[in-house]
C-alpha cells in the first residue's frame, strides 16, 4: 500500500518538515509550491502497523528544532484509500489546546479516602473537578522517590534518590492488598483529620503496611504478566535503585561516600548485595509496581475525561542519590548549584545539588536525560522544566559556602586579571577559590586560575561604596554587560546543544520555568524551540515594570496568579501594603484604599484577567482558585504557602483545608469557575 500525506503547517525560512513513525522511519516532506503552507510526502509500499504512532517534526541545517504534541495514528483497516490502494492522509499539526488548569502538589490533595497525605488515586477525584469545571491540565510538583533521613526533611520534592522511582507516599494502599480493618480505618481518620501532612508518620505507617501486604500478595503479584513486563522495562533502574535503598538503610546514611566498600558502585556487587537482600529488593518492586499502575490509571482516568497531567522535570538531582551512585561521571558531585539572588531570595539559593558534566553527556548523545523523559512521558502530556536557565547556565557555588551570594555562573566567561587591574580595579595576585567574606567586587573562577566574576549584588557591599564615583560607574557598566549581554551567543550555543536533544526524545509538550536574572537569548531559544514561557504578574520581565501586564503575555505561555516558591494572592495581599495599594490602583484600577483583605471579588478578578490573557495556558494554584469564594476560601491564608526559598530547609506540607469530594459538591465554586473558562474562550 502507498500512503500520500498531507499537512498544513507554516515553516520558517530555511525550515524543513519530517515525518517520523514506526521504531526509526524518517521520511524528508517536499514544500507544495504555491500553496499556503501545504508539505506532502508519499510512503511507497507501508505497512500500515508501522502507523499506529507517527509524528511531524520541523528540522533547520539538519538540526532538530521543534516537535508536534502527541501523536497520529493510522488503524488497520484504514478508510480514504482509493482503489490504486493508495491511502490519502491529511493531517494538521497538533497542539495542545488554549485551556485552563490547576497547579496542586499531589500530597496537598485531601479525600476521604486518603490517608494523610494525597495520593495518585485522589488525582481521579481532582480529574473530576477539573472537568466538572471546564479545566483541562492539572499541574503537579515531582513525584520522585525523596526517602534518604526518614525525616521532615525528606519532604522537599526537588531531591529525589532516583529520578525513575516513585514516592511510596502515594500509593492508595488498599488497592495494594491492604487490608481496610478496624485499625486502617482508624489511622486513617486520625491522619485525615490533620491540618497538614505529618510527613514522618504517614511514610512510616505506610511503609509498615504495605510490608504486611507485601508478604501476603508477593508470591501472587510476581507471576503477574503485567508484572513481569514491568519488571523488565524498569530492571535498569530498579536494580541500582533497590540496592541504594538496602544500604541507606544499612549504613544509616544516603551518603555513599560512608558505604565502605559499596561507596563506589559496582553492577557485580549491587547483583549479588541484591540476590542476598533478595526479601527487601522484592519489596522495592512490590511497591514500585503498584505505584506505576495507580499513576497509570490515574492518567488514563484523566484522557478519557479530556484532562491532561503535567508533570515537573527538576533540574538537578540529589548528590545522595541511586543516580549519583551509579553514574558520578554525569555529574561533578563536588559543586552545588542554586540560583542567584531575586526579589524573593535576597541572598540566592543553595540547593546543595551537584551540576551536570555536560560534556560527558554529550558523548552519548544524552542518552540520560532521553531515558529520564520517556519515564517521565509514561505518566504526562506536558511537563515543566525546572528552572530552564540551568540548560544556558547553572548558578555554582563552591562547597562550603552557605548563601548563594559567592556563586558564579557556568559555563561562563570571566575577566582575566591584567583586563580587570588595567580597568582600575584591585585584585589579589592569586584569589582563593572561596572568598573569605561575601564583601567583594568579584569572585574567582574555581577552574580556571587568574580569572573572576563580578560579585552577583556587590552594590550592596562596603567595597562598592568605598569605592569612587567615576569608580562605580565604570563597574555597573561592566556588571550590566556581563550579566545581561556578554554571555548571549554564548548561553545560546550552550542551550541550543541540549534543549533540542531533550525534546526531540519525548512527545510531551515542553514549558519552562524562566524566572529570574534572564539574557536576552532565553526568549528567543524558548521562542524557537516551542517551549512555552510562564509568566507570572508579580515577577515582570520587564525591567520598568512593578507589575507584568498580562494583556501582553505572549501566545505561547504559561501564565499563572502564583508559583509554590511564593504565597498565594491572598496572604501575598498582606506581605507589603504599599506595593498592595499600588497593584490595587494600576491593575486593578480600582479608587480609593485597598481592603485590608484580598476579598473574593478582587481574587475573582485577578483569576479572570488571567483567563483573558493571550497565554496558551492559564494553570492558576487550587488556592487562588478557591479564593474566589467567601465561604470556600481557607481561613488562614498563611498557611497555604506550599515553599518559602528562604527558609532553608523547608516543610513542604500544605494541604487543602477542603476535601476533594465537598470540591466536587461546591456547585456555586464550580458554576463560576466554568462560566470564567468558557467566556475566555478556554
Amino acid at each position: 500500500m502507498h500512503i500520500h500525506f498531507t499537512i498544513n503547517y507554516r515553516t520558517l525560512w530555511g525550515e524543513n518538515l519530517f515525518l517520523h513513525y514506526g521504531q526509526d522511519g524518517k521520511a524528508g516532506m517536499r514544500y507544495v509550491p504555491g500553496s499556503d503552507g501545504t508539505w506532502e510526502v508519499l510512503i511507497e509500499n507501508a505497512d500500515v502497523r508501522d502507523f499506529s504512532h507517527y509524528h511531524y517534526e520541523v528540522e533547520k541545517d539538519g538540526r532538530f528544532k521543534r516537535r508536534e504534541w502527541l501523536y497520529h495514528s493510522i488503524t488497520e483497516t484504514p478508510a480514504g484509500t482509493d482503489g490504486s490502494g493508495r491511502m490519502e492522509v491529511h493531517d494538521s499539526w497538533q497542539m495542545m489546546p488554549r485551556c485552563a488548569g490547576t497547579a496542586v502538589p499531589v500530597f496537598s490533595l485531601r479525600s476521604r479516602d486518603s490517608f494523610g497525605i494525597g495520593e495518585f488515586n485522589d488525582l481521579k477525584k481532582l480529574v473530576d473537578w477539573a472537568a466538572s469545571t471546564g479545566q483541562k491540565v492539572l499541574q503537579l510538583l515531582p513525584v520522585n522517590d525523596t526517602t534518604m533521613t526518614g525525616t521532615w526533611t525528606d519532604s522537599y520534592p526537588y531531591s529525589a534518590n532516583s529520578i525513575y522511582a516513585l514516592h511510596p507516599q502515594f500509593v492508595h494502599l488498599p488497592d495494594a492488598g491492604v487490608e481496610q480493618d478496624g485499625e486502617y480505618i482508624r489511622l486513617r481518620e486520625s491522619l485525615n483529620a490533620l491540618p497538614a501532612v505529618d510527613y514522618e508518620r504517614v511514610n512510616a505507617e505506610k511503609d509498615r503496611l504495605m510490608r504486611k501486604a507485601f508478604a501476603s500478595e508477593w508470591r501472587k503479584t510476581c507471576t503477574t504478566k503485567a508484572y513481569r513486563q514491568f519488571f523488565s522495562d524498569n530492571s535498569h533502574w530498579l536494580l541500582p535503585y533497590a540496592a541504594f535503598r538496602i544500604l541507606t538503610a544499612r549504613y544509616g546514611t544516603a551518603d555513599f561516600r560512608e558505604w565502605g566498600e559499596y561507596s563506589a558502585y559496582d553492577p557485580a556487587k549491587a547483583d549479588t548485595l541484591l540476590k542476598k537482600e533478595k526479601h527487601e529488593f522484592s519489596y522495592c518492586c512490590f511497591v514500585q509496581y503498584h505505584l506505576h499502575r495507580q499513576l497509570s490509571s490515574a492518567r488514563d482516568y484523566a484522557h478519557s475525561h479530556g484532562v491532561y497531567l503535567k508533570g515537573d522535570l527538576p533540574i538537578g538531582i540529589s548528590p545522595t542519590s541511586a543516580d549519583a551512585w551509579a553514574s558520578p561521571e554525569l555529574f561533578h558531585l563536588d559543586s552545588q548549584a542554586g540560583a542567584p539572588p531575586d526579589a524573593f531570595a535576597e541572598k540566592g539559593q543553595n540547593w546543595g545539588l551537584p551540576t551536570y558534566n555536560w560534556e560527558r553527556m554529550a558523548r552519548d548523545g544524552y542518552s540520560w536525560w532521553k531515558s529520564r523523559m520517556k519515564n517521565m512521558e509514561q505518566y504526562f502530556d506536558a511537563f515543566r522544566i525546572d528552572h530552564i536557565l540551568g540548560f544556558f547556565r547553572i548558578w555554582e557555588i563552591p562547597c562550603g559556602a552557605s548563601s548563594g551570594l559567592l556563586g558564579h555562573f557556568s559555563p561562563a566567561l570571566p575577566y582575566t586579571t591584567e583586563y580587570l587591574r588595567g580597568m582600575g580595579f584591585s585584585l589579589p595576585d592569586s584569589g582563593p577559590a572561596v572568598p573569605e567574606t561575601e564583601n567583594a567586587l568579584f569572585v574567582a573562577d574555581p577552574h580556571l586560575y587568574g580569572h573572576w566574576h563580578p560579585r552577583i549584588a556587590a552594590q550592596e557591599t562596603e567595597a562598592y561604596r568605598a569605592l569612587e564615583q567615576d569608580m562605580k560607574d565604570r563597574y555597573n557598566a561592566l556588571y550590566d554587560d556581563f550579566f545581561y549581554r556578554r554571555h548571549n551567543g554564548f548561553w545560546k550555543d550552550s542551550a541550543m546543544k541540549k534543549l533540542p536533544e531533550l525534546l526531540s526524545s519525548t512527545q510531551m509538550q515542553a514549558c519552562g520555568e524562566d524566572l529570574g536574572m534572564i539574557p536576552d537569548c532565553v526568549p528567543e531559544v524558548m521562542a524557537d524551540l516551542h517551549i512555552l514561557s510562564l509568566e507570572i504578574q508579580r515577577m515582570p520581565k520587564l525591567a520598568h515594570e512593578t507589575f507584568a501586564d498580562v494583556r501582553r503575555y505572549p501566545y505561547l505561555s504559561v501564565c499563572s496568579t502564583s508559583t509554590h516558591d511564593m504565597n498565594p494572592l491572598r496572604a501575598w495581599w498582606k506581605e507589603d501594603r504599599s506595593l498592595t495599594g499600588k497593584f490595587y490602583h494600576e491593575v486593578l484600577g480600582e479608587n480609593g484604599e485597598a481592603p485590608q483583605e484580598c476579598e473574593p471579588w478582587i481574587c475573582r478578578k485577578v483569576v479572570k484577567m488571567h483567563l483573558d490573557s493571550p497565554s496558551l495556558l492559564a494553570i492558576l494554584p487550587l488556592q487562588d482558585w478557591l479564593a474566589i469564594d467567601g465561604k470556600l476560601r481557607n481561613p488562614d491564608p498563611d498557611s497555604e504557602r506550599i515553599n518559602d526559598p528562604s527558609d532553608n530547609p523547608h516543610y513542604w506540607r500544605y494541604r487543602m483545608h477542603l476535601t476533594l469530594e465537598e470540591l466536587l459538591e461546591a456547585t456555586g465554586l464550580n458554576t463560576a469557575i466554568r462560566g470564567m473558562a468558557e467566556t475566555s474562550g478556554r
